[in-house]
């Protein structure tokens, strides 16, 4: 069986780990509680069998492996911008790739959100209910978009590195990189250096892959043992509307995208996408999931440095078509259910006003659900709706993610292949990047660097 296991590729043993720990969530949940009625001692204490596994095992490996990809974030940002931009040909066209790359993530955002309404209205999913619950939301104060262009300047970029502010980190290394690039013989031998370094980066972030579906099976596990199917079967309308959106965008608008724009397999982009969407899907977070999107866009894409470290750290920070969707199904679904009746420009306005904030609240904690107050407050429904929808938004989160991961890459490869910055052998090689997933723990050799 080790054997077997083994002998599949690193995307394999992802989704396996994935589909063990949802049966093993499940399982701990139809056999025990978390009241603790089994109980045994351990070292002179009394512990309960659910909580053992569920917050004791399971949570310090899944929070482990979540904390050693976060961990990779902000150095593989800086190192890989710096690199990038350094690397440059010409000043213009750090500018091409923001203007293209925001473009895009905005238009693809107003997709996600005129597409999500548009369907939201066909289906009805809060018709004739009568919910109530017993959860409150207060909504956050949104912050200004002076305040936003103003916290974009990291005062100091130390500190913004430490709070993994990642527009600030994103701002400090594209000078520092523009910088590097006018200093001649000193820029070289320091552009030399920070290679090295991304190298380095790379080849830790691969180990660190290695134990994926481990950590991916914990945090199924714990996860799905808590997960109230009750709450679910309650909003199943809704919920299966936004899964149902979301799948579309990621299998039809996506690809429409990248085949008009690009002229490329929509095909070999999914395929090759899997490992940092299942990444995003245990994880929910765009961010965490970063190091193994900049490695999917680089080694199995074949986009060059230049392109991915701008476009992708970009992307985790504003592309939110995922809750876009979200938003524009619960918009609908919260205005039925308190029976509002929102006209065409209410609709519009929500269209506006999401995909504006999904630029606006960018790298603020929360941003979706202070996103979503913010178009509910706009068409004057009750912020209040939102604790309706809570019980179901984690799983809801960890779809969208993954979705958002996709687009990223999309983008990425729309951009890159805009700018010429895209190895097209690698992109339409199927195996392109798997011999750099795989780490010989037992003889320390060098590898033959991928040149990026």
């Amino acid at each position: 069986m080790k054997a077997s296991f083994d002998s599949l590729s690193l995307t394999s043993k992802i989704f396996v780990g994935m589909v063990l720990g949802i049966l093993t969530g499940f399982l701990l949940q139809l056999a025990f509680d978390d009241s603790g009625d089994l109980t045994f001692s351990l070292l002179g204490a009394e512990f309960s069998t659910y909580g053992f596994f569920v917050d004791g095992i399971f949570n310090v490996i899944g929070q482990v492996f979540i904390s050693s990809l976060k961990m990779m974030v902000v150095p593989l940002v800086f190192v890989s911008l710096v690199c990038g931009t350094c690397n440059l040909s010409e000043p213009s066209q750090l500018g091409r790739l923001g203007g293209k790359s925001i473009a895009l993530y905005i238009i693809t955002t107003a997709i996600a959100i005129t597409l999500a309404i548009t369907i939201a209205l066909l289906v009805s999913p809060g018709e004739g209910l009568d919910l109530t619950t017993d959860a409150t939301f207060t909504a956050k104060e949104p912050p200004s978009l002076a305040q936003v262009i103003i916290n974009m300047v990291p005062s100091n970029p130390i500190s913004a590195m430490a709070n993994a502010s990642m527009l600030q980190v994103i701002v400090f290394a594209l000078l520092f990189g523009v910088a590097m690039a006018m200093s001649g013989e000193a820029g070289k031998r320091l552009g030399n250096f920070f290679e090295d370094v991304n190298h380095v980066i790379m080849r830790l972030i691969t180990i660190i892959m290695n134990f994926a579906p481990y950590g991916v099976y914990a945090l199924m596990a714990k996860l799905f043992s808590t997960i109230g199917l009750d709450t679910i079967l309650s909003l199943i309308k809704y919920f299966l509307l936004v899964v149902a959106v979301l799948i579309t965008h990621a299998l039809v608008v996506y690809p429409l995208i990248l085949r008009i724009f690009a002229g490329l397999s929509p095909v070999m982009l999914l395929r090759k996408v899997r490992e940092a969407a299942m990444f995003a899907f245990s994880t929910a977070s765009s961010s965490a999931t970063l190091p193994i999107t900049l490695e999917t866009a680089q080694r199995k894409l074949g986009i060059k440095n230049g392109v991915a470290s701008f476009t992708i750290p970009l992307g985790a920070t504003i592309n939110m078509d995922g809750t876009a969707i979200m938003q524009g199904c619960a918009t609908v679904f919260i205005a039925q259910v308190y029976g509002v009746d929102l006209s065409v420009s209410d609709y519009l306005m929500v269209i506006l006003t999401a995909t504006l904030a999904s630029v606006g609240t960018a790298g603020v904690p929360s941003a979706g659900l202070i996103m979503l107050a913010m178009v509910l407050q706009q068409v004057n429904l009750p912020v209040e709706g939102i604790a309706l929808i809570i019980g179901v938004d984690r799983l809801l989160d960890m779809t969208r993610t993954a979705v958002n991961v996709t687009g990223d890459c999309t983008v990425a490869t729309v951009v890159a292949k805009s700018e010429k910055q895209i190895d097209l052998d690698v992109y339409n090689d199927p195996n392109a990047g798997d011999r750099d997933e795989d780490v010989d723990f037992k003889h320390f050799e060098s590898n033959e660097e991928i040149k990026s």
